[in-house]
Parts: structure tokens; sequence; C-alpha cells
């Protein structure tokens, strides 16, 4: 089953390094995911995330305001 992921932030450079983690670990462990960008203030508010980078899996919000290391990103992804 494909994981729904999302990268939540404005694009700040905190933002662009965690999407580019994630997008790594995806390839690198070739991870069945869909991986969105989500820059809208009010819907990365909606999620309860004050601060950014948030990542979101499976609409389960699994960190927020610092930029997770790859291997905490493989652990929320599998």
């Amino acid at each position: 089953m494909s994981k729904s992921i999302k990268i939540l932030g404005t694009g700040c450079p905190k933002c662009k390094t965690l999407e580019q983690s994630v997008r790594n670990v995806v390839a690198e462990h070739q991870l069945d995911a869909e991986i969105t960008k989500v820059e809208d203030i009010m819907d990365i508010m909606n999620y309860g995330v004050m601060r950014t980078p948030g990542l979101v899996v499976d609409e389960k919000v699994v960190v927020s305001g610092r930029v997770p290391s790859s291997t905490e990103i493989k652990d929320f992804l599998s």
C-alpha cells in the first residue's frame, strides 16, 4: 500500500532539505509513496503545525520544527 507523505513548508531552506531527504530515503529504499509539498500557510496550520518544516505520513504529523535524520525518516515511513 502506498504511503501518503506531505512536506509542510513555505519554501525555506530547511523545508527544501526535508523534501530532498524524504525523496532520497523513498528512492534509496524503493518505497511506494506519494510525496506532496504543502506550501499554503493555512493548510499547514490545519495540521496544527506552527513551526516548519513539518512531515506528515498518512495524515499524521510525525515531526515539525526541525529536519529529522535519514534514519528517522526511514523509521517514520516503515
